[in-house]
């Protein structure tokens, strides 16, 4: 078990995969709320429609271990099987933004995960993966504001 030193409190501000990761390396012991802005909350299904999308089966991705495609993204086994044997377990306080137009996390995996996790779920309309826009950037600079305006919704931890 990891343990925090040199502060009191850390909020956890991740995106896309990143929140994947932070997810993967952090736990409540570290962590007292997260702000999750289009987190990959489903790696295994987001992988497995990437390999239908390169028309590619588990054992061919088996065999060659690598597999570039058109869209620009290289299919792993390795990271594949590491997602598999390393089941997200997420107990931080959490609120999600997702973009309403979202092309990589569907909205019922991110319904599903906020429903498992207890988080609360925040959807912009229009909004995309990747928040880039001023109007996009705008609502999720909004969205957090409003929530430490009224001293973190999440509430306060104590360990």
């Amino acid at each position: 078990m990891q343990h925090r030193q040199g502060c009191d409190r850390l909020t956890l501000i991740a995106n896309s995969i990143g929140a994947f990761f932070a997810m993967s390396a952090l736990d409540e012991t570290l962590v007292d709320r997260a702000y999750f802005v289009s987190p990959m909350v489903d790696m295994e299904n987001l992988i497995g429609n990437m390999m239908q999308w390169a028309h590619v089966t588990d054992q061919e991705l088996a065999q060659k271990r690598e597999i570039p495609t058109d869209f620009e993204e290289t299919l792993s086994w390795e990271y594949l099987c590491y997602v598999r044997q390393h089941p997200i377990s997420w107990n931080v306080p959490t609120q999600i933004l997702y973009g309403e137009c979202d092309n990589l996390t569907s909205i019922e995996a991110v319904t599903a995960f906020a429903r498992r996790h207890k988080s609360k779920l925040t959807v912009m309309p229009g909004g995309e993966h990747w928040f880039h826009t001023p109007e996009q950037m705008r609502f999720l600079d909004d969205w957090i504001a409003a929530d430490e305006a009224c001293g973190g919704s999440l509430g306060p931890r104590t360990h």
